[in-house]
């Protein structure tokens, strides 16, 4: 049977990390979590997005790379089990859409060399919600460099999101892919909702199983 390798995606401010945590919690998982805070371009790739994209998506790429290297060696080869709290793909939605096109080539090349031997995940959690719901959740967390995101910053990102998403499943039919809606339940609140969403990845890990 595969090692199960479970990448939870969705926009800014749904919930992938609150979710991994408690995915990793439940069922004894290894924790992959995305370096963000770290990232020193943040503030000012916000601040003047043109400016500051290239060095943004860059130095998440490589932080990116050097994590699943570490995965691999670490947890995948010794069968354990992981949960990320991303998908490596989130690297094109960002650069396509914040990237001018020549800086967009010399990008992609790059990670079209670096993933060619990158392990990904096997099964896909994907969590959708609401522009309105996704900036409250925002404001709440009270991230500084995040009080200067806009909304139609936002607005762009999810539908970029959602096309993003729908071609994955159409073009990656063999990995499962379990979609949340965020607007409809709350399983960082509420217990139930939580207990629903881990029988449904119970579910999920069983099908990655079967369809290997």
């Amino acid at each position: 049977m595969p090692v199960p390798f479970i990448a939870v995606e969705g926009p800014i401010g749904v919930g992938k990390t609150s979710l991994s945590s408690r995915i990793a919690e439940n069922f004894g998982f290894d924790l992959l979590k995305e370096i963000v805070d770290e990232n020193p371009f943040l503030n000012k790739f916000y601040e003047d997005i043109d400016e500051w994209s290239f060095q943004t998506e860059m130095f998440f790429l490589c932080n990116r790379y050097k994590q699943l290297k570490d995965v691999k060696k670490t947890s995948i080869n010794l069968e354990k089990p992981v949960v990320a709290d991303y998908h490596v793909f989130k690297n094109l939605i960002f650069a396509k859409r914040t990237l001018q096109e020549q800086e967009y080539d010399k990008y992609e090349k790059i990670y079209e060399i670096l993933i060619s031997d990158m392990v990904t995940p096997n099964a896909v959690i994907y969590l959708e919600a609401t522009v309105d719901t996704l900036m409250q959740r925002i404001a709440m967390r009270g991230r500084e460099f995040e009080k200067m995101i806009k909304r139609d910053y936002m607005e762009q990102l999810v539908a970029d999101y959602k096309e993003y998403i729908d071609r994955f499943e159409r073009e990656n039919p063999s990995i499962p892919v379990l979609r949340i809606n965020g607007d409809a339940c709350d399983f960082v609140k509420n217990e139930y909702d939580l207990q629903k969403i881990l029988r449904e990845v119970e579910e999920l890990i069983g099908k990655r199983s079967i369809n290997q």
